[in-house]
């Protein structure tokens, strides 16, 4: 297994759901003998799971197979854990973007990497759309995140060959067919763009059956959904029910009622989020609507029409327990956006400023509305959608990450002539392109999350031109500049890509590329342009010779790295191949590219006689751990039929100099040995007696996974939790136990025990933390949390009950003045600095918390609460007209420097546009007392400097200053640092 946990992403209509159906249906097909030797697929739509689990018909994702609504196959429960502990299943969660509650969303994700810590043998697939998505938590779960790309053209060719193969019986008529579509997508760069996404494509093919394509999306799904509700033929079903008078329903009725439904859906308290209609809705919403045609016994019509969708799927689809929802999300956004656009448009009922203001103000910061705000810019005239376009641009978005922009960007690319808004265009234009360049106007370190803002920022304006105003001619040489010259090698590395994605043709590329690959000077860009190079000229005779070249000889190892990988990848079947991997696998210089060397003849050359020995003494003797790891990961994984790699496993685990080599070792023989009977023995061996806590916690955390229903394995965890001397260790125990057996009624008393009496600070706070997360009902646990915050010895533990209390009681009439007085009073300054921050957050409009803080900041003992209680003024009461004073006065005269430094930073951030705020920078890089004791002390004489150098380069003191710091600063490191700007 090399990815047994993946996130798929992808736009809507990209095949999500399709890849995971694909899975179970080509398992389904199989013959009896393989079937039973694949994996057995199961499929959870995510939103069935979370309304089944929301009113109580399942907890978990075992009950929900069991015994819940809306699944297609019930599987009884304790044969399903059978197979899911033998590893006999490959689990597919689709749709966690269509959970949209966020924190029903968390929940999912809770569960779900519960589930693969329950069951860590099974394969799991979870899909989802990119908009919303956060990936940190799925990725701490040690999932692999991969994105689906448009289709190419060749690939697109081929579907078009396929689906007319299999749809025409007439060879005369299919060729027809095929021809004027592969044509109209040759002819027509609007269809080409809508043909890279497989729903669209599907489209485009069913409807060129009987008619010439349309040119853009909102049309195109117009004509989409006439042909699928013609298939919803009420006439005939009223024709069969025989006691109701036969009625004509055309297709624009039709649509008119999904219009509604769609309208109704994004009302709904759940908005858009909420692609689901229980059955009396939607019959309400049908009778209204054929009231108004004058149907006879409307009612017992809607009726018809809703069986019908219990029978077969049109637009929409029947989803179980009496709800409906659209058969794709896309053709909610669709019909939400033209009811919109009726309303506008046919029915006047809004106006152009309402449809700004009530549509696009309200929901431009809300990401699932989004594909609904581009289709309304899509259908209304050119004119007009440049009017929304202006009004979204004009937003302010700063806070929000410039979303509104980039919004408009996309809008702009809904629009059918945008000859006619030239001028919006153009100033939207000039605006992403001076994001490009944006930075956030204050000082910041080059680690802090404003750096990532910026990043992100910058590369989605590059990537915004390039596709938005990918036919204006200034745009390629805009890109090349950028991709030149930027300050920024992330924004070079972004121009890089999208040149090499949207300007393929263009005979300049290549050889462009090539130069970036050879000479930019940051790494980034370089190993961007090869990768480029790779995939998109794979072809090019000279592609592969070049490739080879830069693995050889490139004096960067990212260059070298990249190259290794592309051949590997892209010329397995080259005979230089292999041979070009095992000598850089051997001999290169930089582990990081032996490393991939090893991996790539791992993945790609397995049945190679000289494979497995290369990988044992990689593993045996290479200089660097890394590398040494890899190799043992791979051989396990490979390898793991072969008599001599379990032996040889253990004795990398025994033996290796490095504890992460060992820990990997020990790691690998617990995924893939379960089943050998010494496994176990020798796993609590390894966490009884290795020299290294590492590899003992790792021993502990893989039998807790593994050999959870061994009786002896919870006993022996507490053991460990209560007597390895290493801290680390018992806190892997204690955490393992809490979430492994909170059901067992000795759980609580036990983690409370622990969190009482371990002689660590950091086990019991482990240990506080996991009783305030899986307790949170109990009612003992709030009670208990309040004693620990009030008096445990430890600080650590008494921080723990503090922070929990905040996040979790927040309502609760105790915890307010528990924080105050754990603030005011505690012994411990990590203590009052928690109270302080938690205070700031969550209670900035109680009357006693701006003066408490500035009390705080002020005469504090400690400099963290000090400098805490700084920062939190700065932030939550710029306003005040105390805090400019206050913080003026600490930047100059607080005894702790790492205070003055807090107050110098905030100054510059809060303050960033005052005419005074250069002096006092000024004066603080010339007369901050602070003397280094320390190597590693920040110098606010050095802070102040390097904002002044930021945010005022142009001011006519700048230089002067610079180079007498230079010369006659006391601190070396900050004479170093001038010499360095200077130079």
């Amino acid at each position: 297994m090399l990815y047994p946990y993946l996130v798929i992403l992808g736009d809507p209509g990209s095949g999500k759901s399709t890849l995971l159906q694909y899975l179970a249906l080509a398992w389904a097909n199989s013959a009896p003998n393989d079937a039973s030797l694949q994996p057995i697929p199961l499929l959870i739509e995510l939103r069935t799971y979370m309304r089944n689990r929301d009113v109580g018909q399942c907890k978990n994702f075992l009950e929900f197979f069991h015994d819940s609504s809306g699944i297609v196959c019930h599987l009884n429960q304790h044969q399903l854990v059978e197979q899911l502990k033998a590893g006999n299943a490959l689990v597919m969660f689709d749709g966690l973007d269509e959970v949209f509650d966020p924190g029903k969303r968390e929940d999912v994700i809770t569960d779900i990497h519960r589930f693969t810590n329950d069951y860590p043998d099974v394969r799991v697939i979870v899909t989802s759309r990119v908009i919303g998505y956060k990936p940190q938590r799925l990725r701490d779960a040690q999932f692999y995140h991969f994105m689906l790309q448009d289709l190419e053209v060749d690939q697109i060719q081929e579907f078009i060959s396929r689906w007319h193969d299999l749809t025409f019986t007439d060879k005369a008529d299919k060729q027809r067919k095929r021809e004027r579509l592969q044509r109209a997508i040759d002819t027509s760069k609007a269809i080409r763009e809508l043909a890279g996404n497989p729903l669209l494509l599907t489209m485009m093919a069913i409807l060129n059956r009987n008619q010439e394509l349309p040119r853009d999306r909102p049309e195109l799904y117009n004509q989409a959904s006439r042909v699928l509700l013609h298939q919803w033929d009420v006439e005939r079903a009223l024709i069969e029910h025989q006691q109701l008078e036969i009625q004509t329903i055309d297709y624009k009725d039709k649509q008119a009622m999904l219009r509604r439904v769609a309208d109704q859906m994004q009302a709904a308290e759940k908005g858009l989020a909420g692609n689901l209609i229980a059955a009396d809705e939607l019959e309400g919403i049908l009778t209204d609507y054929l009231k108004t045609l004058d149907i006879n016994n409307p009612r017992a019509v809607a009726r018809v029409m809703i069986k019908q969708l219990r029978e077969r799927n049109f637009v929409l689809c029947f989803m179980g327990a009496d709800y409906y929802a659209f058969v794709h999300r896309t053709f909610l956004e669709y019909f939400c956006a033209w009811e919109y656009v009726w309303q506008f448009e046919k029915e006047r009922t809004i106006s152009l400023e309402e449809l700004k203001t009530e549509v696009f103000g309200k929901h431009w910061q809300d990401e699932f509305w989004h594909e609904v705000l581009r289709l309304i810019v899509g259908m209304i005239e050119p004119k007009l959608a440049g009017e929304i376009i202006d009004y979204l641009r004009n937003q302010s978005g700063e806070a929000e990450q410039f979303i509104n922009v980039f919004l408009a960007a996309d809008c702009l690319s809904e629009v059918r002539n945008r000859s006619v808004i030239a001028s919006t265009a153009t100033q939207l234009l000039n605006q992403i392109k001076g994001l490009i360049q944006d930075d956030l106007p204050y000082y910041y370190e080059p680690d802090e999350e404003e750096s990532k803002l910026v990043r992100e920022i910058r590369t989605q304006a590059v990537a915004a031109i390039a596709t938005t105003w990918h036919d204006s001619p200034d745009t390629l040489p805009i890109l090349k500049q950028k991709a030149q010259s930027d300050d920024d090698g992330n924004v070079r590395r972004a121009a890089v890509q999208e040149l090499a994605k949207g300007w393929k043709d263009d005979p300049d590329t290549l050889p462009w590329l090539k130069q970036k690959a050879q000479s930019d000077d940051h790494w980034n860009v370089r190993g961007a342009a090869v990768q480029e190079i790779a995939r998109g000229w794979k072809d090019d005779p000279d592609t592969l010779p070049w490739l080879k070249q830069k693995a050889q000889s490139d004096d960067n190892w990212v260059v070298r790295g990249a190259a290794v990988q592309e051949i590997a990848r892209g010329w397995k079947d080259d005979p230089d191949t292999l041979p070009i991997l095992k000598q850089k696998a051997q001999s290169d210089d930089n582990w990081a590219v032996r490393r991939a060397a090893v991996q790539e003849i791992a993945k790609g050359w397995k049945d190679d006689p000289d494979t497995l020995p290369i990988l044992k003494q990689k593993a045996q003797s290479d200089d660097d751990g890394d590398v040494r790891r890899a190799a043992v990961q791979e051989l396990a994984k490979g390898w793991k039929d072969d008599p001599d790699t379990l032996p040889w496993l253990k004795q990398k685990a025994q033996s290796d100099d490095d504890g992460n080599v060992r820990r990997a070792a020990v790691q690998e023989i617990a995924k893939g040995w379960k089943d050998d009977p010494d496994t176990l023995p020798w796993l609590k061996q390894k966490a009884q007696s290795d020299d290294d806590g590492d590899v003992r916690r790792a021993a502990v955390q893989e039998l807790a996974k593994g050999w959870k229903d061994d009786p002896d394995t919870l006993p022996w965890l507490k053991e460990k939790a209560q007597s390895d001397d290493n801290w680390a260790v018992r806190r892997a125990a204690v955490r393992e136990i809490a979430k492994g057996w909170k059901d067992d009624p000795d759980t609580l008393p036990w983690l409370k025990q622990k969190a009482q009496s371990d002689d660590d600070g950091d086990v019991r706070r482990a240990a506080v933390e996991e009783i305030a997360k899986g307790w949170k009902d109990d009612p003992d646990t709030l009670p208990w949390l309040k004693q620990k915050a009030q008096s445990d010895d430890d600080g650590n533990v008494r921080r723990a009950a503090v922070e929990e209390l905040a996040k979790g009681w927040k309502d609760d009439p105790d915890t307010l003045p528990i924080l105050k007085q754990k603030a005011q009073s505690d012994d411990d300054g990590n203590v009052r600095r928690a109270a302080v921050e938690e205070l700031a957050k969550g209670w900035k409009d109680d009357p006693d918390t701006l003066p408490m803080l500035k009390q705080k900041a002020q005469s504090d003992d400690d400099w963290i609460v000090r400098s805490a209680a700084v920062e939190a003024l700065a932030k939550g009461w710029k306003d005040d007209p105390d805090t400019l004073p206050w913080l003026k006065q600490t930047a100059q005269s607080d005894d702790d420097s790492d205070v003055r430094r807090a107050a110098v930073q905030e100054l510059a951030k809060g303050w960033k546009d005052e005419p005074w705020l250069f002096e006092l920078l000024r004066d603080r890089a010339l007369n901050d007392p602070f003397v280094r004791e320390k190597d590693w002390q920040d110098n606010p004489r050095q802070l102040a400097l390097e904002i002044i150098i930021k945010q005022y380069p142009d001011n006519p003191h700048t230089l002067p200053l610079l180079r007498d710091r230079a010369e006659n600063d006391s601190d070396k490191k900050v004479r170093d640092f001038a010499q360095n700007k200077l130079a």
